[in-house]
C-alpha cells in the first residue's frame, strides 16, 4: 500500500506499519494555515470592536460619571440641558426582548416538537425551509409589516386598550418575536432530533404516549439545546435594530405598557450615528457608551447560558 511503511520486527513478529505519508503534503499544510489565519482575523475584529467601544467610552465618562450614567432616570444627550441616565433605553430593550421571547419561545418550540417528533419526512423537508425563509426576509420589510399592519390590527383587536400613537413596544416585540421564531425552532429541532432513539423506543416499551414522549423524555434530554437556542433568541432580539426603529418609536421612557412608545439602545445607536453629530462632543460619545454597556450586558447574559448549558447537558454513548 502506497504510503505504508514497514518498521523492523522480530523472528515471528507481525510487521509494525506506519500510516505517515512518505512526503510532505503542502495543501494539506496551506489548508491548516488558512484556517488558522481565519481564526486569528475572527480574533483581531473581535479584539478592534472591543477597543473601539473602548476608548469612545473612555472619553464618554471623562464627561459624564459612570453613576449618572449607569442609574439615571432621564435620557436626552442632545437636549439643553443634557441628560445622560441610560435606564430608559435599557427598559426599552428589556422590554422588546420579553415581549419577543413572548411569542417566539412557546411557537419555536412547538413548531420544534412537531417537526422532531410527529411530522413525517417529507413534511420536514418541505416546512423547514419555508420556515427558515421568515429568517431571511430583510428586518427593514419586518419594521414596515409591524408598522402597517400590526400596529392597525391590534388596535381592532385590543380596542379597549389605549393606542396613543403609531408606535408600540408590544407591537415591536411580536414583530421581533416572527424574526427569531426559525431560530429557536430550527436549533431545538436539531437538540431534539440529536436525542438517542433508544430513549423514544424505552419510553414507548412502557406504554408512554407520544406526547408524553415528547414532554417527558425528549425535551428534558435536550434541554441544553433549547436554552443555547433562547439565548441566541434574546441575543438576537437585543442587537435588532431596523424593526425597533420603525415600529417602537424613539421616545425614551421608563415604561412597561405596551401600548406605549420607546427608545431601544440598538435603535438609539442607528439613529443617532448618521453624520449629523459633532465629532468629539459628549453626545457623539453616548453612541460607544451604550455600544459598550450594549456589549457587557451581552457578553454577562451569553457567559451565564454557557454555564446553564453546561449544568444541563447530557451525553450520550
Amino acid at each position: 500500500m502506497r504510503g505504508v511503511v514497514a518498521s523492523s520486527a522480530g523472528a515471528g513478529e507481525t510487521p509494525r506499519r506506519s500510516l505517515e505519508a512518505p512526503s510532505p503534503r503542502y495543501g494539506e499544510k496551506a489548508i491548516k494555515v488558512f484556517l488558522a489565519a481565519c481564526g486569528g482575523l475572527s480574533v483581531l475584529v473581535t479584539t478592534g470592536i472591543v477597543l473601539s467601544l473602548a476608548f469612545g467610552a473612555i472619553d464618554f465618562f471623562r464627561e459624564v460619571p459612570v453613576h449618572e450614567f449607569l442609574f439615571g432616570t432621564n435620557w436626552a444627550p442632545s437636549f439643553t440641558p443634557s441628560h445622560f441616565g441610560v435606564l430608559p433605553i435599557v427598559t426599552g430593550t428589556l422590554n422588546i426582548v420579553f415581549w419577543a421571547l413572548v411569542v417566539s419561545v412557546p411557537v419555536g418550540l412547538a413548531s420544534a416538537i412537531y417537526l422532531s417528533e410527529y411530522a413525517p419526512n417529507r413534511v420536514r423537508k418541505t416546512i423547514k425551509p419555508m420556515l427558515e425563509i421568515l429568517e431571511g426576509i430583510p428586518t427593514v420589510a419586518i419594521g414596515l409589516f409591524a408598522l402597517m399592519f400590526l400596529r392597525p390590527l391590534a388596535a381592532d383587536v385590543l380596542p379597549f386598550l389605549d393606542w396613543g400613537g403609531v408606535h408600540s413596544i408590544g407591537v415591536a416585540g411580536v414583530a421581533v418575536g416572527l424574526l427569531i421564531i426559525p431560530l429557536v425552532a430550527s436549533i431545538s429541532d436539531d437538540a431534539m432530533r440529536a436525542v438517542p432513539r433508544g430513549l423514544r423506543e424505552g419510553a414507548y416499551a412502557l406504554g408512554a404516549s407520544k406526547l408524553r414522549v415528547s414532554a417527558r423524555v425528549v425535551f428534558p434530554a435536550a434541554i441544553s439545546g433549547i436554552v443555547a437556542a433562547v439565548v441566541l433568541a434574546v441575543s438576537r432580539a437585543v442587537g435588532e435594530t431596523m424593526v425597533v426603529l420603525l415600529a417602537a418609536g424613539a421616545r425614551a421612557q421608563i415604561t412597561a405598557n405596551p401600548t406605549d412608545s420607546a427608545q431601544t439602545m440598538t435603535a438609539y445607536i442607528g439613529q443617532t450615528a448618521t453624520g449629523e453629530i459633532a465629532f468629539g462632543t459628549v453626545a457623539y460619545y453616548t453612541i460607544f457608551a451604550v455600544g459598550a454597556l450594549l456589549f457587557v450586558m451581552t457578553l454577562i447574559m451569553n457567559l451565564f447560558a454557557i454555564r446553564l448549558v453546561r449544568r444541563f447537558r447530557e451525553v450520550y454513548e
